[in-house]
């Protein structure tokens, strides 16, 4: 992946906000999430598209320049949306670091968001390619075709999941639990992860009053291999960053796994056992390693993805 995707760009939470409510966009930028997602799609009504545009581009303009990574999500390619909203966020677009393409059904859909992007890149003298795309599959065709969507281009940075649609498509009601959509879940991960993607982003708890449930679907989600979860309220986000950290159990194998592993191989083993059997090669360690760099990210915080804008 190139440095216009950089894979440094983990989104454990990516808090949501309103393109019409301006007065937002500052105070989920300072929650604590990963990430920021202003959204110009389903949080819009119809007759507020124009001014939430007007609204996002000022705010933006207004954001520092550090702080969270910044997605905006924009209507689905198909609507005859697309074009004025990424048409709006060209004078700020050095201010975004990716674009999320809801109802991401095909490749076709993702390249068509590409190519509006390209266009204004160029019209804002910017480096092209360097705005990134999140699919959010939330679509039975789209995940039939998630690994296609993940491979479509190369400005995708990862896939995000979208429950809600999904669930109204199949009939069936999204819990905590996450059984339900199981299946199209793990799709997602292996898709992600045979395009050599960063972990997806899991779609969000709906029921805002149910921590409990919240912190069982995010830790559901972690298990499946998700590297985060969209999440709704500011609430939210101390709960799913907890469930997406390694535990104090996790850490202290990984600790002991690569302690060991490295005695192992300045001395040119590359397979021991450790004295509660447990096997180790290199996957394994490569495993420990990761859980350890995942806790550096946490204690730094927003150090880990910090804002360039171009000039």
């Amino acid at each position: 992946m190139g440095a216009r995707n950089p894979a440094h760009l983990r989104l454990r939470t990516l808090l949501f906000v309103p393109g019409d409510r301006p007065d937002r966009i500052p105070k989920a930028a300072a929650a604590g999430a990963d990430g920021i997602a202003i959204d110009l799609e389903d949080a819009v009504a119809l007759s507020r598209k124009d001014a939430a545009r007007h609204a996002v581009a000022q705010s933006l303009g207004a954001l520092p320049p550090s702080g969270p990574v910044v997605t905006v999500r924009i209507n689905a390619v198909d609507t005859g949306l697309a074009e004025a909203d990424v048409d709006a966020l060209e004078p700020v677009l050095d201010r975004v670091h990716l674009v999320i393409v809801p109802m991401s059904s095909s490749p076709d859909a993702v390249r068509a968001a590409a190519a509006l992007l390209g266009k204004a890149e160029r019209r804002a003298g910017l480096e092209p390619g360097r705005t990134g795309i999140i699919p959010l599959v939330e679509t039975a065709a789209g995940i039939a075709e998630a690994r296609e969507i993940a491979a479509a281009d190369e400005r995708v940075h990862t896939l995000a999941f979208g429950p809600a649609d999904l669930s109204r498509e199949l009939g069936v009601t999204p819990t905590a639990d996450c059984e339900e959509l199981f299946v199209a879940r793990c799709q997602l991960v292996l898709a992600a992860a045979a395009a050599a993607k960063p972990q997806p982003i899991d779609g969000p708890h709906l029921d805002l009053d149910d921590a409990d449930g919240l912190a069982r679907s995010a830790a559901k989600a972690r298990r499946l291999g998700f590297g985060g979860k969209q999440v709704l309220h500011p609430r939210q986000v101390p709960v799913v960053a907890s469930a997406f950290a390694p535990t104090a159990d996790e850490l202290r194998w990984a600790r002991r796994v690569d302690e060991a592993f490295r005695t192992a191989e300045a001395a040119g083993v590359s397979s021991i056992r450790l004295d509660d059997g447990t096997f180790v090669d290199y996957p394994i360690a490569h495993r420990a390693r990761a859980l350890l760099t995942e806790d550096d990210d946490s204690q730094h915080g927003h150090e880990q993805s910090p804002r360039k804008p171009s000039a």
